[in-house]
């Protein structure tokens, strides 16, 4: 190797000190800028609060959940698969969190590399964000059955049904069953191409054993689903909802199927 380690390492050193630049905030912060960054392009807030004992506190001063909180319900960070990963982002980095604040309290010999550790973690927490719906099947499935006792109340929705006046019916799981106007609702999940092709299976097979049900299909995106799989699906099965997203919509399709006294 003909590099010269030691220009690089001086290269290296100007450019990220030309990106890290401190500014007065107020009496008692000072304002890091840095090339951290959300999608939409606003900059990560980063400061610095001194601390006693000669200790430096590198904090957002609880930015990142409110810019977060624009565009997700940050409260859902609090629960299940999104609370377990972010338990594991604030172990991994060893950051620190306070009522939404997080935060590295630091040394002053150590502030260069824990400023990039802090901008690692948020950037982790931003990228829960990805969580929302299509990336991971049991946050879909949290959301659904969350969405679902909001409307109709977890006393009237049966989870993991079996319809069992149908042959080996323990091999065909109904998502959740609740009662309907004229007949029982079957509610199925759809988060994939796989459940996708599942549901149609299932529902072809109820059609089969002349099951009287009413069913309604909710995705995590239907767009998402190729389009042979949503037409033979289309065919076996009752009204669609699209996304999770469109509340409004699931609201009323799911009410105008059931009776909620």
């Amino acid at each position: 190797m003909n590099l010269d380690i030691n220009k690089l390492q001086e290269t290296l050193c100007s450019l990220m000190c030309a990106e890290v630049k401190i500014k007065p905030k107020n009496g008692k912060l000072l304002s890091i800028e840095t090339p951290f960054f959300f999608a939409d392009g606003d900059p990560y807030q980063i400061y610095i609060k001194e601390m006693p004992g000669g200790i430096i506190r590198l904090t957002d001063m609880g930015h990142t959940m409110m810019h977060l909180s624009y565009d997700n319900h940050t409260d859902k960070f609090r629960e299940g698969t999104r609370s377990k990963v972010l338990d594991q982002i604030k172990a991994e980095t060893l950051i620190e969190e306070d009522n939404g604040e997080f935060f590295i309290d630091t040394p002053m010999e150590n502030l260069g590399f824990n400023i990039f550790r802090l901008g690692q973690a948020l950037t982790k927490i931003n990228d829960l964000t990805f969580l929302n719906r299509a990336r991971a099947e049991s946050t879909f499935y949290e959301d659904l059955q969350e969405q679902l006792y909001k409307v109709v109340g977890d006393e009237k929705v049966k989870k993991d049904y079996y319809f069992e006046e149908m042959e080996n019916a323990r091999d065909y799981p109904i998502d959740y069953r609740i009662e309907g106007k004229h007949a029982p609702l079957f509610v199925f999940g759809i988060p994939n191409r796989d459940k996708a092709r599942l549901t149609t299976i299932i529902l072809e097979r109820l059609l089969r054993a002349k099951a009287d049900f009413d069913s309604l299909l909710i995705f995590s995106d239907q767009g998402s689903i190729p389009k042979q799989d949503l037409a033979r699906l289309s065919n076996a099965g009752g009204e669609m909802i699209a996304s999770l997203d469109a509340e409004t919509d699931f609201s009323r399709k799911l009410l105008r199927k059931i009776t909620l006294n």
